[in-house]
């Protein structure tokens, strides 16, 4: 579509917004020299056009509610280009903000509803490249901004444990689908928790890599600081198989600044936790108004059981974690709200791959529907507006200051131990709330569980959930944070446990459903 040309009143508009002072030559002026640069526009329109690729005509099917008992499917699918592979014949479940070409994509919003992707997203090509089988994509929380599982455009997504509960956010359906065994993998996504949240709350793995080992490239992005994509699984192992195919540079996501060696997740996995140093975070704890008794009790039996095993284990303490979420915080709502909702999602000035179809359907459907955003959405839209409005980008820059601090203080504990571990969240599920609940107690659902796991994701050290216990019948989560790019650490931790105490309780089966 040809860019409109620039009227006398749209110079004069401008001009008053950014304080020029204009007069009638200018406003011609200006007009005239404008609508030289933007024949640009139009000649970058046709050749981006012309090379334009048609999504593939891919089978889906949007199941009805009763093959649906946990609402955990968004559409379901058989998608397989291979039989062969590391990852060959396993059903995966793909979050909803990650791009299945050919597939209806929602980001569980109705601002983004009727979406189809023209292709692929990085980590969809190498799970199919690998053998697998894409079996659905996984519901996601709205705009996936929650780590409850109450906010989907389609409904709230049940925790398999008890389906009065929720289980978790944002990869909410992502999580309850290979705890209920309906996918043997699933991909999830994580800038405040959001692989970690329902991860522990179903009683499954959960995976964060380090920031920008695996590419974002054909997710929804949200803030690209925090944006994170990994595995969500029933076993360690397959946590590590799976990464072993996601991780790795595909020269599209500025994400990647690094380009470490390739590894093989699964090579040492096996190898025990006897000589490795185990600090036990001290401030993950006893966090007032939210720890419950039970889930502090759960991570620490976890701990014994593995200096049991062999590990070295002692308290340590970082006493920045205590204000972390403060600089998150900052972050995700100036960040957001410059990239999220005033960019469209993507933001500018970053090298890599955009995608324009996706920008535009979205900035429609935000205009159009703006009502229709998640709470938590519009509130970070008024602080975060009102910030940048009165004081620009200060805040952001002094946030970003202190994420290099907070890094190298957890880099510091990491100095004299290998892992840090610590309750995922500070409670188990919670019963989801009931459609009509004030705004207040919807986003206070959304934000409660983050404290552990949000200071993660600003310093982007990898990091791993796994069942700890149950309490009280819920699953509580283990967190074992690594240092950077020792991801491969985390995970022989994860599963040296996950070895000692013989496996992970699984939820009471619930009926499969057609796919």
């Amino acid at each position: 579509m040809p860019i409109a040309p620039l009227s006398d009143d749209d110079v004069t508009r401008i001009a008053a917004a950014y304080g020029l002072p204009v007069t009638g030559n200018d406003i011609t002026s200006f007009r005239t020299l404008a609508g030289t640069l933007l024949s640009s526009y139009d000649e970058v329109e046709r050749r981006y056009e012309a090379d334009l690729p048609q999504p593939p005509d891919r089978a889906w099917h949007r199941p009805a509610d009763a093959d649906n008992p946990l609402g955990a499917w968004y559409v379901t699918t058989q998608i397989q280009t291979t039989g062969e592979g590391p990852l060959a014949g396993r059903r995966v479940a793909v979050k909803d903000n990650i791009a299945v070409a050919g597939v209806p994509m929602m980001n569980g919003s109705a601002v983004l509803e009727g979406f189809v992707p023209r292709r692929d997203a990085t980590v969809v090509t190498r799970l199919l490249d690998a053998g697998a089988i894409v079996t659905g994509k996984a519901v996601c929380e709205d705009l996936c901004f929650s780590g409850g599982s109450h906010t989907s455009a389609t409904g709230p997504v049940r925790n398999p444990w008890d389906h009065t509960r929720s289980a978790g956010g944002s990869s909410s359906g992502s999580a309850a689908l290979v705890a209920a065994d309906y996918a043997d993998l699933a991909l999830g996504g994580d800038q405040g928790g959001s692989i970690r949240i329902p991860a522990a709350f179903c009683g499954v793995v959960g995976h964060k890599p380090t920031h920008g080992l695996v590419p974002y490239t054909g997710a929804f992005p949200i803030e690209n600081t925090l944006d994170h994509l990994g595995p969500i699984t029933r076993t360690v192992r397959d946590a590590a198989a799976m990464l072993g195919v996601l991780a790795g540079p595909d020269g599209l996501d500025p994400r990647q600044r690094h380009d470490p060696d390739h590894q093989d997740y699964l090579e040492g996995i096996d190898a025990g936790v006897s000589g490795l140093r185990i600090g036990v975070l001290r401030e993950g704890f006893g966090l007032p108004g939210l720890s419950m008794p039970g889930v502090d009790e759960a991570a620490r039996s976890a701990a014994a059981t593995l200096e049991a095993a062999g590990a070295d284990v002692s308290e340590v303490s970082v006493p920045w974690h205590t204000d972390a979420m403060h600089v998150w915080t900052v972050i995700a709502t100036d960040g957001v709200l410059v990239q999220m909702v005033d960019g469209d999602g993507f933001g500018m000035n970053w090298a890599g791959q955009y995608d324009p179809d996706l920008i535009g359907h979205y900035r429609r459907g935000r205009r159009a529907l703006a009502d229709k955003l998640p709470e938590s959405v519009k509130a970070t839209i008024f602080a975060g507006r009102h910030v940048i409005d009165n004081h620009g980008g200060r805040y952001y820059a002094m946030a970003r200051k202190l994420a290099l601090d907070l890094a190298a203080a957890y880099d510091e504990a990491l100095g004299s131990v290998d892992v840090l571990v610590l309750p995922t969240l500070p409670m188990t599920a919670t019963p989801i709330p009931a459609p009509d609940v004030p705004r207040e107690e919807s986003i206070a659902r959304s934000t409660e569980m983050i404290i552990n796991t949000a200071p993660i994701d600003v310093t982007g050290h990898p990091a791993t959930t796994v069942p700890a216990g149950l309490v009280d019948g819920l699953p509580a989560g283990l967190m074992i944070v690594g240092r950077q790019f020792a991801d491969a650490t985390c995970l022989r931790v994860a599963h040296a446990y996950e070895a000692a105490v013989g496996g992970f309780p699984a939820p009471v089966s619930t009926s499969q459903p057609a796919i």
